[in-house]
């Protein structure tokens, strides 16, 4: 798109209610009227992650295509991948609206929706029609507000998604259902896990083909709960961490708005979803996958993620802001990056400032 047509419709879209605006630029997407061109992947992007090859390592977050409604058009856009959800298994409405707030001086979001989604059913009969379109396009998983076992939740979209998915995401970090996170305890978390892999193994078992399966932790975790989860997630071998969902934390954000409650997603994000990404890198060692999230805006903030420990990086609040073509300058940025510093992959760069990262202080 043209920066200056880029620019434009995000003023006329800012000037909508952002829960208004959002269905606006999904119902762009679904449309498939190209909203970007397309550019060719450099081979130096490419990221294999949980045996699966990702053209570039930048992806779209879940919460902005909830209902998979419009995966292809977004792979449009540049992404390497796309997180649709949270799912539940029965349609939700979420939370009482206002619900979602724009706080434009600090680049960010306040949203406490509490997992609206179509459900289960509508969600894979959409992913379904689009199966053969190829990209990587994985699910991320919720549980129902008023569930009497959350985790025969997680184990039921496990079982739903599990042949159609390229990858699950279990996602216990938003701050927008009451006691979610409540199962990142290290109790909750073993059975947790132990359920939710059996139930990915009896799938894989029928799709004959592995099925990855990531958590998706919060950013305002102890140490000791860092160390918990990370003792977990090794013990029981999933495939990777996301790292991380929004935070309860103001810190950085001046907003008037910034008063309301609800998770902040953004760039006031970026320092605390980043020491928290090398802290778990230094936990978990180097073979784990870790997805970064939180704070990315730019080419050198993807770039530093990836330095933090980071595989693959996701974006969300930052395209709201920097519009359609943001995805596309970003991956254009890495690529001209590997090619300056002559690198053939960027996990040459992967760790570099771990310890920087991970020796910063959490207030």
């Amino acid at each position: 798109m043209n920066p200056t047509l880029d620019r434009l419709a995000r003023q006329a879209l800012f000037r909508l209610n952002p829960e208004h605006a959002h269905r606006l630029a999904i119902m762009a997407l679904k449309s498939g009227v190209p909203v970007c061109g397309e550019r060719e992947a450099s081979r130096r992007l490419k990221t294999i992650v949980a045996g699966m090859v990702f053209p570039n390592p930048l992806g779209l977050a879940a919460g902005f295509d909830k209902n998979a409604e419009a995966p292809d058009g977004i792979l449009r856009l540049g992404f390497g991948f796309v997180e649709c959800g949270t799912v539940t298994p029965q349609p939700q409405a979420g939370n009482p609206r206002p619900r979602l707030f724009r706080l434009e001086e600090d680049r960010a979001l306040i949203n406490r929706l509490g997992f609206n989604n179509d459900g289960l059913v509508a969600v894979r009969e959409r992913l379904k029609q689009r199966a053969n379109n190829g990209g990587i396009v994985g699910v991320n998983i919720g549980a129902n507000k008023d569930s009497a076992d959350r985790i025969a939740d997680y184990e039921t979209g496990v079982r739903a998604f599990g042949d159609i998915a390229s990858y699950l995401a279990v996602n216990i970090s938003s701050p927008n259902t009451v006691g979610l996170r409540a199962l990142q305890d290290r109790e909750n978390l073993s059975e947790l896990l132990k359920r939710v892999l059996a139930a990915r193994d009896e799938v894989a078992k029928q799709r004959r083909a592995p099925i990855p399966l990531f958590l998706k932790i919060a950013p305002d975790l102890t140490e000791d709960a860092m160390a918990d989860i990370a003792a977990e997630v090794l013990d029981k071998r999933i495939d990777g961490l996301i790292i991380s969902n929004t935070t309860l934390s103001r810190r950085g954000a001046t907003s008037r708005k910034a008063h309301e409650t609800g998770g902040l997603s953004g760039q006031p994000l970026f320092e605390r979803s980043t020491m928290v990404l090398a802290r778990m890198r230094r936990l978990v060692g180097p073979a784990m996958p870790l997805i970064g999230v939180g704070g990315v805006h730019s080419t050198e903030t993807a770039l530093e993620k990836i330095r933090a420990g980071a595989d693959l990086v996701q974006i969300y609040t930052s395209m709201i802001f920097g519009g359609a073509s943001l995805p596309g300058q970003i991956v254009a940025g890495m690529s001209a990056y590997a090619q300056r510093e002559n690198l053939t992959s960027l996990r040459q760069i992967r760790d570099s400032r771990v310890d920087a990262w991970a020796e910063r202080q959490l207030d």
